[in-house]
């Protein structure tokens, strides 16, 4: 968990923070492994942990008292699968105070029970243990909208991100990387890609706009799975629809680079075609990238 946590606030994201080895961590591992002239092995050899120690004063868990703020709501639980039930809801949040804060600290709530044995009721002034995940700065740049700056808040998002030039997604390695102007490696996030169904497309496309906490226009038509008597329906915003807390849409007609309400199922399950990454994966590249930028998708 150490090294997921460091990895994580140097922008190498190891998808869910859970103290486990697994293809996430590799492949975090051989990023990072790059960007520091070593032998690109994925796991945490003699080399990588040396390179690793000078960020050591970052802990792998932080105990947090909990306030009013990161308990709010809405929460929907159970939160209906259908679409049509869906655009009745004022929002697709959380379904309860636990899977936001494991959201919040990049884990899974299964995760925050193995920190936290007893059960103990999770309520304002409570003190429990996270994965140290803790934004350094909340100092977010721009004319941002309050409700986005909330969502940065609540996913522990720092506000210092570098300065993306263009992106690669890559099929083989199943990650989203981000290079700055000088073609320097400067983020890595593990992603989900395409499907039989619905491959992703390889090429060239360039990123349009950047949507944040957007809704999300449900079209059966373009869903190989979908029922057949579903109908297109207009999806509130929220961390727990289809495309998460953000979209970065492209110039390849109906695809973007998008959240999920799925974190723990990143580069383990098919997508109809877009580009998925963990919420807080997602809202960081938001930071990071502008619109115009070109996003290069290779096998």
């Amino acid at each position: 968990m150490h090294a997921q946590v460091i990895l994580d606030s140097l922008g190498f994201s190891p998808g869910i923070v859970d103290g486990r080895e697994g293809q996430s961590l590799t492949a975090a591992l051989k990023g990072f492994q790059s960007t520091r002239g070593l032998k690109t092995t994925g796991t945490l050899d003699r080399a990588t942990l040396s390179a690793l120690h000078p960020y050591r004063e970052r802990r792998p868990v932080t105990r947090v008292t909990l306030d009013p703020a990161m308990l709010q709501g809405p929460f929907f639980n159970p939160l209906p699968k259908d679409p049509q039930d869906q655009a009745k809801l004022p929002a697709l949040g959380y379904t309860r105070p636990l899977e936001k804060l494991a959201e919040m600290f990049h884990t899974t709530p299964e995760v925050l029970v193995e920190l936290n044995p007893g059960g103990a009721a999770i309520a304002p002034g409570a003190t429990f243990v996270f994965p140290n995940v803790v934004a350094g700065s909340r100092e977010y740049q721009g004319e941002l909208k309050p409700e986005w700056r909330q969502t940065l808040t609540d996913l522990n998002v720092d506000a210092r991100q570098p300065a993306g030039d263009h992106l690669v997604v890559d099929k083989s390695e199943k990650v989203l990387k981000v290079f700055d102007a000088n073609d320097k490696l400067v983020a890595q996030f593990s992603a989900s890609m395409g499907s039989q169904h619905d491959p992703l497309p390889i090429g060239t496309w360039k990123i349009n706009v950047i949507d944040t906490n957007p809704k999300f226009h449900y079209n059966p038509d373009l869903f190989w799975d979908a029922k057949r008597d579903d109908e297109k329906a207009m999806l509130p915003p929220g961390p727990n629809g289809p495309v998460g807390v953000v979209w970065l849409d492209l110039s390849k007609e109906h695809y973007g680079i998008h959240g999920t309400p799925e974190p723990q199922n990143i580069g383990r399950s098919q997508s109809h075609g877009c580009i998925r990454l963990a919420n807080w994966d997602a809202a960081r590249l938001a930071l990071m990238i502008k619109p115009g930028a070109e996003a290069v998708f290779q096998e």
